[in-house]
């Protein structure tokens, strides 16, 4: 549909990435019509990784857009007030402060929000989680020299928090719950590798250990104690045990939801008048041939121009290869595609130098996901053999002498020229 009119009214609900980008990439693409966005934060949209990254220095608040540049392009941010009800059949939503507003084109980019730890001393003071700028505003203040800081939960979170609080001189113990970390997004060879590194940088990491309960004293948590009676003292302790899609306004509205709004590979819901983008998606990737939900920037970002590309009428986007990154310590790593089983991994590269890549290869050899730690052209290529299907020979894969261009050929060994080296840092 081409809704480029300037009666037609855009609402999106939401103030985080995925909102604002649509709203800036709405008026990029000349539209030309209302464009109203809504957030439940008192402040515009900003980056989300810094917050859980970085702790010395103001530049842990990242803003997507300059704060004038809604106001410049005629589009109206309305903050700290969330809406709070949908009519559908009147095409109308309700904020919190009372009015109501009328669309003609809806999308929900609501996000998700941190699970809380369901343990007695949940609510002591001291217990923090990471999602908002306010929740990193009040970490900041307990990261500090000397700090005892408990993370329960090692996702990407858990683990940026645990690097930045070592590095600012905190005695850090990591709990988690299953057997390895990362054990929901990344393989047990990647999972071995970043807990190597973690130990090597004094970070206690607990596995398999079960929070049956924070301890506290005088309304302030002072420990946290483990299903098998052991105490783990501390100042502060951070949860990071996963996220919730915000769907509840979808819910009540009546659309499709399955662990987050349901839509299309265009970002439709069940309702043709209502989009939904970003973290509170549960979205058919084309690309994996199932219903995923994805927790990341790149995703959000993908649906946001697919539902930019809806609304003014222009072609969908092809999906993009599912990506990810982290940063800890002096490790930046880039994760393309989802761990699957039946594959095999093959490691390219030493992780005692601090660069390697982990290639998953399905029994064809191809490649189906990659992991890397500061191998920027390793996951470039990675990410490009995983969407054109390229089969790769294992052997040439695995000898970083041999060009990635070969091993995508499935040729013998070849040691590789300064020229060649140059060249496949550009795949």
């Amino acid at each position: 549909m081409h809704t480029d009119l300037p009666t037609h009214t855009v609402v999106i609900v939401g103030a985080g990435q995925a909102g604002g980008t649509l709203a800036g990439l709405l008026r990029q693409q000349k539209f030309t019509g209302r464009v109203v966005m809504y957030g439940a934060e008192p402040v515009p949209p900003y980056h989300r990784p810094p917050l859980s990254k970085k702790y010395d220095g103001d530049d842990y608040v990242q803003w997507l857009r300059p704060e004038s540049f809604y106001a410049d392009n005629d589009i109206e941010l309305h903050l700290a007030d969330p809406v709070v009800s949908i009519d559908r059949a009147a095409r109308t939503v309700t904020t919190r402060s009372g009015p109501t507003v009328r669309y003609d084109t809806l999308v929900l980019a609501t996000g998700a929000s941190p699970r809380a730890l369901p343990v007695p001393g949940a609510d002591l003071a001291g217990v923090l989680a990471l999602r908002t700028l306010a929740d990193a505003t009040e970490l900041r203040t307990a990261v500090l020299a000397g700090a005892r800081i408990a993370i329960v939960g090692a996702g990407y979170v858990g683990l940026e928090v645990a690097a930045a609080a070592r590095a600012r001189g905190c005695e850090v113990t990591v709990i988690e719950r299953e057997d390895r970390v990362l054990a929901r997004v990344a393989s047990p060879e990647f999972s071995r590798i970043l807990t190597d590194s973690h130990l090597a940088r004094g970070t206690r990491i607990v596995t398999g250990a079960d929070v049956r309960a924070i301890l506290g004293r005088d309304g302030r948590v002072r420990g946290v104690r483990l299903g098998d009676g052991t105490d783990i003292d501390c100042d502060t302790v951070i949860v990071g045990i996963g996220a919730a899609p915000e769907d509840s306004l979808a819910r009540d509205a009546g659309l499709d939801c399955m662990a987050g709004i349901v839509v299309d590979a265009a970002a439709r819901t069940s309702d043709p008048n209502i989009l939904a983008i970003g973290d509170v998606t549960h979205r058919l990737h084309e690309g994996l041939g199932a219903l995923v939900r994805l927790e990341s920037i790149p995703s959000a970002t993908e649906q946001a121009r697919q539902a930019a590309a809806v609304i003014t009428g222009e072609p969908v986007p092809a999906h993009e290869v599912p990506w990810f990154w982290s940063d800890q310590f002096d490790l930046k790593m880039k994760m393309a595609g989802v761990p699957a089983p039946g594959t095999a991994a093959v490691l390219r590269g030493d992780p005692r130098t601090g660069s390697c890549a982990l290639f998953h290869l399905d029994i064809d050899g191809r490649a189906r996901c990659v992991e890397t730690v500061n191998a920027a052209a390793d996951f470039m290529a990675g990410k490009k053999f995983i969407g054109t299907g390229a089969r790769l020979d294992r052997s040439a894969l695995a000898d970083p002498a041999t060009s990635l261009r070969h091993a995508a050929r499935g040729v013998d060994h070849t040691p590789v020229a300064a020229s060649d080296r140059a060249e496949t840092q550009r795949i």
